[in-house]
């Protein structure tokens, strides 16, 4: 579909034997290379990246970090563009097309992909957007021990990020407890981080997120309201801040702060529309009977 040395596919695992088939079968034909970055499987997770033709480079994962072992991948590139999947992800068929046109030109750009997330326990997934194709450059790499992102490094090569249409299905577990003790996990480094880098401030979004997911309401909002004090002018930082202080750490007046600052930098945001409207409701019926 791509001439030889336009594209690379790159990946991380780790005992993936149950998933890497259908996340290889889905980019087959389409890369030029496929390059795999094992950091310690003992199952038979090797032996089918060989079936694929892939080139297995053994990564020590004794520190865990994320970043580091997706660069390792891109220091050995040699297509013009990657496009990076993890293992339980696999990309929807009807967007290969989309990914040869774009690997085919020469745009400084990095482009979002619709992930689709499907837990075992839930019929409904959700969806977000990450950026997995990009130029194959040296100054692009990856940032971040956990929660890894290459999208700061693209903003600061003079790259745009822009979103597309095309699909990528991403199954993961439904073990809760096994979630619970990641995130306790990531918590841990993501502080460490902060803690070498506090200039850094990407890296409380994803501490508030963890809290988020264990239930720590308390010590997410601490954060979203660090987080909107450092970046004023950023309409998703207030939004987020003032969730908090409508849904999970009630203090409707803060809330009311925090929102109106969101619709303010961002006319008709939506979302900051949405829970003012029910920021209404609930002063209405706090104030019921008269």
């Amino acid at each position: 579909m791509l001439p030889p040395g336009r594209l690379s596919f790159c990946m991380i695992v780790k005992n993936e034997e149950q998933h890497l088939r259908r996340c290889l079968d889905s980019v087959c034909g389409l890369a030029g290379e496929i390059l795999v970055v094992d950091t310690g499987s003992t199952d038979s997770t090797l032996q089918i990246a060989a079936e694929y033709g892939a080139a297995v480079l053994s990564f020590d994962f004794t520190r865990v970090d994320f970043a580091a072992a997706r660069n390792c991948a891109l220091a050995r590139a040699c297509g013009s563009w990657i496009l990076m999947l993890d293992a339980d992800e696999a990309l929807d068929p009807a967007g290969a097309p989309a990914i040869a046109e774009l690997a085919s030109g020469d745009r400084n750009a990095g482009y979002f992909l619709e992930r689709r997330n499907h837990s075992e326990a839930s019929e409904k997934p959700f969806t977000d957007y990450v950026v997995r194709l990009f130029p194959n450059r040296p100054e692009y790499r990856y940032r971040g021990r956990v929660h890894e992102t290459i999208d700061a490094a693209i903003l600061g090569g003079g790259g745009k990020l822009i979103r597309t249409a095309i699909g990528i299905d991403h199954r993961f577990s439904a073990d809760s407890e096994a979630r619970r003790r990641k995130n306790r996990r990531y918590i841990e480094i993501l502080l460490e981080e902060i803690a070498e880098d506090p200039s850094d401030d990407s890296r409380l979004d994803f501490l508030a997120a963890e809290y988020h997911q264990l239930g720590n309401y308390a010590q997410a909002a601490e954060i979203a309201g660090k987080i909107a004090r450092l970046r004023p002018w950023d309409a998703r930082a207030r939004l987020f801040c003032g969730v908090y202080h409508l849904l999970y750490q009630p203090d409707l007046k803060r809330a009311r702060v925090e929102l109106e600052a969101a619709l303010k930098l961002r006319p008709g945001y939506t979302e900051a529309e949405s829970f003012l409207r029910l920021l209404d409701e609930r002063e209405r019926n706090s104030r019921w009977p008269p």
